[in-house]
């Protein structure tokens, strides 16, 4: 952090949480198993990316953070700002709780610049006392003070949108999580709700250029209520096609306490209806405990879409939790799956590349030589000529024995225990990127229709990169190896 920037625009509470981060920050990166090339605070708690947005030829990402303790808690925005969206830079934190107008947390949100020319963040704020008692959410913004971004006030038309006043259905208080989007012209935002007997994603239309003003249009999606499950963090945006004669998709993100699930299909303006065409699993892991959960959504500044998202299930006690996933430019395919692929500047942080070409690996396994480390990238071919199954071990102890497994067996992909289902394919050929950095393993197969990230656990000692094929010979078409430098 910048102690100059700090003493010049941060007020009494935000300094006093960075003076509090500040002093934890030894230690959390002292950590052996501290990710290097994942977006994460200096110390202490992160949760869901915020208001990401590209302005002014910078990416500026937001984050739920608690600046005293590495569990959930004294929820703050952080704030960082990077040129490509892989090298970050620390800058204050962006809003603390006002103490002092009842506000207990600073929940999730969005950012952007209203069409009267004004940059807002607009998030959930939520005030003191139990979840029983407290009174509801409301919907808050905030605006900057300097042109740099580097100072936020709270709006003085706060709230923009509260449940006493905002034209919808009796929700109950935990009514949160607002993203922006723009469609033929006009302004909305989604946010997460929920009635006895319902939850859904509930559809805002912006009264007038401020985006201080909402009427409800009614809910972009709904379904009966049931326990453990919220539509938390949606995002909504319109995916275009590679066909420029096709308008292309609406997707839907909603994170409900489970694993993010996806939905693709087509928005009328006009009834404000969506119309669900293919649903599923963003991002494969435990139903009850996902590895990748809490989704935003920004477009970079050619236009695409990028996908963030938070990294969740670490250790405890160690001066950080939480981490944010790779960057993934997101686009649909002709069949509604969107197909996930890291950004191609994440290639910046390569080292020097080790390659194995062609080959055939009877049966058994193998080292791959000079290829050894715990921050690396990797890109293979596999098919599977005879063999049952075939795939890679990291942090392997390089004897066979023991590390963290990638198998593919013609049909099902298995990230360190965890199986997803691919589409068939006659060759039983799959192509895989990998990406590990200390205790996160982030896998792209199939060309990035198939996601899945997950925490790990290895002895410090096992750092080999093995190769394996079961009882019978499988061909490695390519076998390239990175190790990682770190984007600070």
């Amino acid at each position: 952090m910048n102690t100059e920037t700090e003493a010049t625009y941060a007020n009494a509470q935000i300094a006093q949480a960075m003076q509090s981060v500040k002093a934890a920050t030894q230690r959390a990166q002292a950590d052996a198993d501290r990710p290097i090339f994942h977006f994460l605070p200096p110390a202490y708690w992160m949760n869901d990316p915020n208001g990401p947005i590209y302005h002014d030829g910078w990416y500026h990402l937001f984050y739920q953070h608690n600046p005293y303790g590495d569990e959930w808690g004294h929820m703050h925005w952080g704030h960082a700002r990077s040129r490509d969206l892989v090298h970050w830079e620390h800058l204050p934190i962006a809003l603390a709780p006002s103490l002092e107008a009842g506000e207990e947390h600073v929940f999730s949100g969005c950012a952007g610049v209203s069409p009267d020319g004004e940059t807002l963040l607009l998030y959930t704020s939520v005030k003191h006392g139990t979840r029983e008692d407290r009174p509801s959410n409301e919907q808050w913004a905030a605006r900057p003070l300097d042109a740099q971004w580097l100072a936020w006030e709270k709006h003085p038309a706060n709230p923009v949108l509260a449940l006493e006043t905002h034209g919808g259905p009796p929700f109950r208080g935990d009514w949160r999580d607002p993203f922006l989007f723009e469609a033929a012209g006009r302004n909305f935002l989604v946010l997460g709700a929920m009635t006895d007997a319902s939850a859904e994603v509930a559809l805002y239309e912006a009264v007038d250029g401020s985006l201080l003003r909402w009427r409800y249009c009614g809910p972009l999606v709904r379904e009966e209520r049931r326990e453990g499950r919220f539509l938390e963090c949606p995002n909504f945006v319109r995916i275009p096609a590679a066909a420029a004669a096709d308008a292309g998709q609406w997707l839907l993100l909603t994170s409900p306490y489970n694993l993010v699930e996806y939905t693709t299909g087509a928005f009328d303006l006009d009834t404000f209806t969506f119309t669900a065409q293919k649903h599923g699993i963003l991002d494969a892991g435990h139903n009850d405990s996902p590895n990748f959960y809490a989704t935003n959504l920004l477009t970079d500044a050619a236009g695409g879409w990028v996908l963030l998202g938070w990294v969740r299930g670490f250790a405890k006690e160690r001066g950080w939790n939480g981490a944010l996933a790779l960057p993934r430019l997101l686009t649909l395919d002709a069949d509604g799956v969107p197909r996930q692929q890291p950004l191609p500047a994440l290639q910046t942080l390569r080292g020097a590349q080790h390659s194995l070409g062609a080959f055939t690996l009877e049966r058994g396994s193998m080292v791959v030589p000079e290829a050894s480390g715990n921050a690396l990238e990797i890109q293979t071919t596999l098919r599977l000529g005879r063999a049952v199954a075939a795939g890679l071990r990291v942090r392997s102890s390089g004897d066979g024995q023991r590390g963290v497994e990638i198998r593919w067996d013609g049909v099902n992909l298995t990230v360190a225990g965890i199986s997803v289902a691919l589409a068939a394919n006659a060759d039983r050929e799959l192509s895989l990127q990998v990406y590990l950095d200390k205790c996160i393993l982030e896998v792209f197969a199939d060309g990035g229709r198939v996601a899945m990230t997950r925490i790990v656990q290895a002895p410090a000692e096992d750092m080999a990169v093995e190769v394996f094929a079961e009882q019978g010979a499988a061909h490695i078409f390519n076998l390239d190896v990175w190790p990682m430098n770190g984007i600070w």
